[in-house]
């Protein structure tokens, strides 16, 4: 079995890219494990061409390769490595009568021959060696086919790595042992063929337009004059579709169960020989994967049968196996004799334009006046120089977390690289202790977080401002709008961005909020959200007014900034925090600071 690999992937056989590398189970030089060694430690036949070792191999698992390498064998002359089976006399010799039979064969296979690359393998390959190409065809990214004789076999198999695609790939040769695909034995003779149309002739049901062919090979009109009808067989089937297509073109329904298909690449046909075609029976066949299915894409099939397949074990349950054939027959509302519901869709008669994005929801006036009062004093200390007055507006309680969007690209070459590192993407981080870790608790710690991203500039005109919750004790709402970020000398970056905010928010003295759950996202704006940015005037940056102290609250705040270590703003909180009760505040101020919650910023001066 010949196999002929265009490898359209990084290995250790990619002469292009990757480098080599040794693999456990192999050789010194990493080359490949003698698989007839693996055979024979099974019980199976690897060493002559009619054995059960290959002929499984063939007609169960046609991925099965043998990779054509001598580096299992020793590299002296006297232990020459030998491609097909075991170096024995009676085995060369049975070989030799076999291929006079006819029972020699070798198949190939290529794969990943992009951009037309099977034209060009065949030509590099009749440009190499004289070979007999009994037939050739691809799947997917290889290239399948059969040659006759060993001496070709290996005349192939030295080609390998020595012929190049158009993007550069070298292509690999691998060679299995075959016995003669069954497409090979002798077509059906005319009177054959004759019977087989008086066969179908009585399978044929004129009112329905349906072909019953369900296990035609024990048909006992055929089993009695000794005809052979296997739709495994690519001449086989090949008749069948021409008799469709010569006597009922109109043919709605086809049924093929029990056949033992595994390939439908002589079913391709169908889609412009039987164009009517609705319904199609492919139960209990022999078909490994759903790629197949991939091959009958132009069938415009209603009903579709596929039970009793291997490739029904693939699916994990059945919405999975209804979703792939939808996807490949979108028109399917029958599977396995069962109606499938209905899908879901749009009617929409005309071209219809998506409504316009409406504004801000906000429930009521007094509502939007509370909520608006907060987030212009919220963003007046956000864009300032210092965000330390925001611990106003967090609860003792209050947690926050970030999230930004997923990104296959290094993150630092992002403009999003700041807040990557802190995102909190459920979607991606299924650790729990990093998750929690990611999440900010304490009023102190979110505002610490707060001021160690980068200073930015809101456009408070882009603000969009949707209520979620409204009681008594509670007020949920989200904000949304863009932004950009300002570096030290007051020049904004070119990217913009945006966010979506949620605030969770609880009432605080007679008109206030206090949040108590913070959830901010961040993502890349689009080119709407930069084209509408910033077109009103952006108000200056300017820190938060520092409320006016007596004199000897000054003093003790001095004492305290001096005795603590922390700035001026942390050690005025801790103070106010403690009603300016100095003791007190010194004495949290020392737990809390063993306890290592006081960030670091808090002293720096």
């Amino acid at each position: 079995k010949n196999m002929a690999d265009s490898g359209h992937y990084y290995n250790e056989h990619d002469d292009r890219t990757a480098p080599f590398r040794n693999r456990k189970g192999r050789g010194p030089k990493g080359r490949s494990f003698d698989r007839s060694r693996r055979d024979r430690q099974r019980g199976s036949h690897s060493g002559g061409f009619g054995g059960p070792g290959p002929r499984s191999r063939l007609l169960e698992d046609t991925d099965g390769d043998v990779t054509m390498s001598d580096s299992s064998q020793d590299s002296s002359s006297q232990n020459r490595y030998k491609p097909y089976g075991r170096p024995s006399r009676k085995e060369d010799g049975r070989f030799d009568r076999d291929r006079q039979q006819g029972k020699g064969v070798e198949r190939g296979r290529g794969r990943g021959l992009p951009g037309g690359g099977s034209s060009g393998l065949r030509g590099g390959l009749r440009g190499r060696l004289s070979w007999f190409k009994v037939t050739y065809h691809v799947d997917h990214n290889r290239a399948h086919f059969y040659v006759e004789d060993s001496a070709a076999a290996y005349a192939l198999r030295r080609c390998s790595h020595k012929i190049t695609d158009s993007d550069g790939y070298k292509v690999e040769v691998h060679v299995n042992p075959s016995n003669p695909p069954s497409f090979l034995q002798s077509d059906l003779k005319p009177e054959d063929l004759e019977h087989l149309k008086q066969c179908m002739a009585k399978r044929f049901d004129g009112s329905q337009q349906a072909l019953d062919l369900n296990n035609i090979r024990t048909d006992p009109d055929l089993v009695s004059q000794n005809i052979e009808v296997i739709l495994n067989r690519k001449t086989n089937m090949e008749a069948v579709i021409k008799i469709i297509e010569e006597n009922i073109p109109e043919l709605a329904c086809l049924n093929l169960s029990n056949n033992r298909i595994h390939k439908l690449d002589d079913l391709t046909d169908l889609t412009t020989k039987v164009p009517n075609l609705k319904a199609l029976n492919l139960s209990q066949n022999e078909l490994k994967t759903d790629r197949e299915l991939d091959k009958l894409k132009g069938l415009k099939l209603v009903e579709l049968w596929l039970s009793r397949n291997p490739l029904c074990d693939l699916f994990k349950d059945q919405a999975a196996r209804i979703s792939h054939d939808e996807s490949v027959f979108p028109l399917v509302s029958c599977q396995d004799g069962h109606d499938l519901p209905p899908p879901i869709g749009f009617d929409v008669e005309t071209p219809t334009a998506i409504p316009p994005c409406k504004g801000s929801c906000f429930g009521s006036d007094e509502i939007k006046s509370l909520i608006l009062r907060f987030l212009q004093q919220y963003y007046r200390i956000y864009d300032s120089e210092n965000r330390q007055p925001l611990l106003d507006a967090y609860h003792d309680g209050a947690s926050l977390s970030i999230t930004t969007p997923y990104t296959s690209q290094n993150p630092s070459r992002s403009s999003l690289g700041e807040y990557y590192k802190d995102s909190r993407n459920l979607k991606r981080i299924k650790d729990t202790t990093m998750r929690f870790r990611l999440l900010k608790h304490t009023r102190l710690n979110v505002v610490a977080f707060l001021n160690e991203l980068p200073k930015t500039q809101h456009d408070i005109a882009s603000f969009t401002v949707d209520v979620n919750t409204y009681t008594n004790t509670l007020l949920s709402f989200t904000v949304s709008g863009v932004f950009k970020e300002v570096v030290v000398d007051g020049k904004s970056r070119e990217s913009t961005m945006a966010f979506s905010r949620v605030f969770i928010t609880v009432p605080a003295g007679n008109s206030g909020l206090c949040i108590v759950n913070d959830q901010l996202f961040i993502r890349m704006a689009t080119t709407e959200e930069i084209r509408r940015a910033f077109v009103a005037p952006a108000p200056t940056p300017s820190s938060s007014p520092v409320p006016t102290l007596t004199a000897p609250q000054q003093e003790m705040l001095t004492a305290f900034s001096l005795k603590s270590g922390m700035n001026l703003e942390w050690s005025q909180k801790c103070l106010q925090d403690n009603e300016w009760d100095f003791n007190r505040a010194a004495q949290i101020f020392t737990q809390l600071k063993a306890e290592g919650k006081i960030p670091d910023v808090a002293f720096i001066k």
